[in-house]
């Protein structure tokens, strides 16, 4: 899709553009509002700018949104579509390593109330194993914020895709 294209929807189809990209209304609708954008990088610094300013409801919304890491049998689904694209390398791994990666994500949501949260895009899943044995002794409101951050890289990198066309 180009930028004009998208400049040109109606705030429904564009709001829903946007939802692909980050599972939260409110955020998909105000930067649905903010149209037109000159050019990518204003539409870049806008998401980011309005995701800053999310709520914690907003936040966990987006969350949910997400497939679990390492959940191999959503990823080996035929509709598992950007899960896999996002996690494909955990296909590859240990089952040693993604039995343990699915019982400390188990861990991290009862924990938390929301599942773990990271940009695994280029990551195997040793890596985002590390990083979920770093986070899961932290407080809830500094997983919180290292998810939100974390989210924040998800939507860069699914509006870029969505706007490959034009980056």
């Amino acid at each position: 899709m180009t930028l004009d294209e998208f400049n040109n929807l109606s705030v429904d189809d564009a709001m829903a553009q946007l939802y692909s990209c980050c599972h939260c209304n409110e955020w998909a609708e105000t930067l649905a509002d903010l149209r037109p954008f000159d050019d990518i990088g204003n539409l870049l610094s806008s998401a980011d700018i309005v995701w800053q300013q999310s709520s914690e409801a907003q936040i966990l919304e987006a969350f949910s949104g997400h497939a679990r890491i390492g959940d191999v049998a959503l990823l080996r689904s035929r509709y598992a579509g950007r899960a896999t694209a996002e996690q494909g390398q955990v296909l590859n791994a240990d089952e040693t390593v993604l039995q343990e990666l699915h019982q400390l994500n188990s861990d991290y949501e009862a924990r938390y109330g929301f599942i773990f949260i990271v940009c695994a895009s280029g990551k195997s899943a040793e890596e985002m194993l590390g990083l979920l044995k770093a986070r899961i002794n932290n407080g809830r409101k500094i997983e919180l914020t290292n998810g939100a951050i974390e989210q924040g890289k998800i939507i860069q990198l699914r509006l870029q895709q969505l706007f490959a066309t034009t980056a």
